[in-house]
């Protein structure tokens, strides 16, 4: 079987087969937190955070005091470890990183630094995805995790990677990434039938750009990822069918998978005409129906749920899965720990 995400990290996390084969924290997982750049001593680090370091490294799951944090003198890096601590303690309450993201989509993510949330959502979706075998698909679920920007070329909607447009990554590189010695690449392509096998050999490098065009395999494989990503989390099946336009739709039910998708569902709710320039900023519109109908909470009564997906003016494009989490009406959420 071919391997694909290395950087995310999934190689060092166990599955926990007594909570639905949902990912077990690992030292060796945290670990690979405190090998990145935000929270590995500079040279100049003061005393104290070097002996916090070195202890989390023996010992990654010892607790720490808030006098050990506000003992560190860099501002920055004392904020840094408060975050870190928070998240790891997150993890570490929960038996699985599945749940552990349930939890962050139902009651809010509160100060979890969004590339914590990012990786969260990327490896979650490695285990949700393994096996795999389409390339379409595994670039479609990269919009989860890796904010896009989106163009207009030829008659065609194409997604890119946010950083890899940017020309080179603005955060610090994975210490994963330096690890299993991935390269770097800024070089773009469109992801086509001719091209998709080599997405294996480069899967890490986010380099391929996604056409989603509707009616074409983009959308479609963005649909699927959408199907498993919710299986996997909530253990409920959908069918989920991609639409070419938001005309005729009536709305009982609606989650917008971003902030301008909700924009777009709340206006569509309340009857609101949407002027030409906003509908053109719609990405996909997908309808979603239950296969199991005793799974709807509310009175949904077999009527269908809307999913909105939409870019903001700027043509950027942020998905925000715990929409999925937190906003279907499902029965079995309830049940979810």
């Amino acid at each position: 079987m071919k391997d694909f995400w290395l950087s995310c990290g999934h190689h060092l996390l166990d599955r926990d087969l007594d909570h639905g084969a949902g990912l077990a924290v690992t030292d060796e997982f945290l670990k690979a937190y405190l090998a990145r750049p935000e929270l590995a001593p500079p040279p100049e680090a003061c005393v104290a955070e070097r002996t916090l370091h070195a202890a989390l490294l023996a010992e990654p799951r010892r607790a720490v005091s808030a006098a050990e944090i506000a003992a560190i003198a860099d501002v920055d890096a004392r904020e840094n470890w408060q975050l870190m601590i928070a998240f790891r303690d997150h993890l570490l309450q929960h038996a699985t990183l599945e749940a552990a993201y349930i939890v962050l989509a139902r009651q809010g993510m509160g100060e979890t630094a969004p590339l914590f949330l990012n990786q969260l959502v990327h490896v979650i979706m490695r285990n949700a995805l393994d096996g795999c075998t389409d390339p379409y698909v595994l670039r479609a679920a990269e919009l989860f995790f890796r904010p896009q920007r989106l163009t207009l070329h030829e008659g065609s909607l194409l997604a890119a990677d946010e950083e890899m447009i940017a020309g080179a990554n603005p955060g610090p590189v994975s210490p994963l990434v330096s690890m299993l010695g991935l390269e770097k690449s800024t070089a773009i392509d469109v992801l086509t039938d001719t091209n998709a096998q080599t997405y294996w050999e480069r899967s890490d490098r986010f380099d391929l750009a996604l056409d989603l065009t509707a009616g074409r395999k983009g959308q479609a494989a963005l649909g699927e990822v959408i199907a498993r990503f919710i299986e996997h989390l909530l253990g409920v099946g959908v069918d989920i069918d991609p639409l070419v336009a938001a005309r005729d739709v009536a709305l009982t039910w609606y989650v917008g998978l971003d902030v301008e998708g909700t924009k777009i569902g709340d206006a569509l709710w309340r009857g609101d005409e949407l002027d030409e320039v906003t509908q053109e900023r719609i990405v996909a519109l997908y309808r979603l129906r239950f296969r199991d109908s005793s799974e709807e909470a509310g009175r949904l009564a077999g009527e269908p749920v809307y999913l909105i997906l939409a870019m903001a003016p700027t043509r950027a494009l942020r998905m925000k899965p715990q929409n999925l989490v937190a906003g279907l009406p499902v029965k079995r959420l309830e049940a979810v720990s």
